[in-house]
């Protein structure tokens, strides 16, 4: 198979149809255009319908007082969804790869979690920082350890995913 070193560079095709066509134009299918009526075309009824199971997918395990996240969750599900499609393209650069990214969708995400559990059931999220039968001499240091990993958990969490996202980009550039 003689090969040159740019033709990984190729657009691969697929039943004659070059694959980047595709992936130019799926990331605009995502997104609902306004119209006058309920559902006006094909494109509009595939997008409601993607967006509906994406919800639905979503609100399956929370209860009724969670579905109020509805909008934030599904929107930030597009979102990456059409960030990691469009890092799909030749030449392009995929935000979700960067520790900043992350970070910045973690962070923000993590602390609307802690203050709406410390809100809606202190005694439950305080509980957590002290596991249960715990020697009484233990339970000042066991409560500053919990609360540090509590803190830090959106930073190990965003360096972990920025790590698995890499890795493979980083072992197939060594291996070639």
């Amino acid at each position: 198979m003689n090969l040159s070193f740019f033709d990984q560079f190729m657009s691969p095709y697929l039943l004659g149809i070059p694959l980047i066509l595709i992936s130019l134009l799926f990331p605009t299918l995502l997104f609902p255009s306004p119209g006058n009526r309920w559902i006006t075309n094909r494109v509009s009824t595939l997008q409601s319908w993607f967006i509906c199971m994406i919800t639905k997918q979503l609100m399956i395990p929370l209860n009724k007082k969670g579905h109020k996240w509805a909008l934030i969750l599904s929107s930030l599900m597009v979102f990456l969804l059409t960030i990691n499609l469009l890092g799909l393209l030749p030449y392009t650069f995929t935000p979700t790869t960067q520790l900043s990214m992350n970070l910045a969708l973690a962070f923000p995400l993590w602390l609307a979690t802690l203050l709406t559990g410390l809100r809606n059931q202190p005694s439950a999220s305080l509980g957590h920082l002290l596991p249960e039968g715990t020697p009484t001499p233990l339970i000042p240091a066991l409560i500053m350890i919990e609360t540090t990993s509590l803190l830090i958990r959106p930073l190990a969490l965003g360096v972990r995913l920025t790590a698995n996202l890499t890795a493979g980009h980083r072992l197939i550039q060594l291996i070639s």
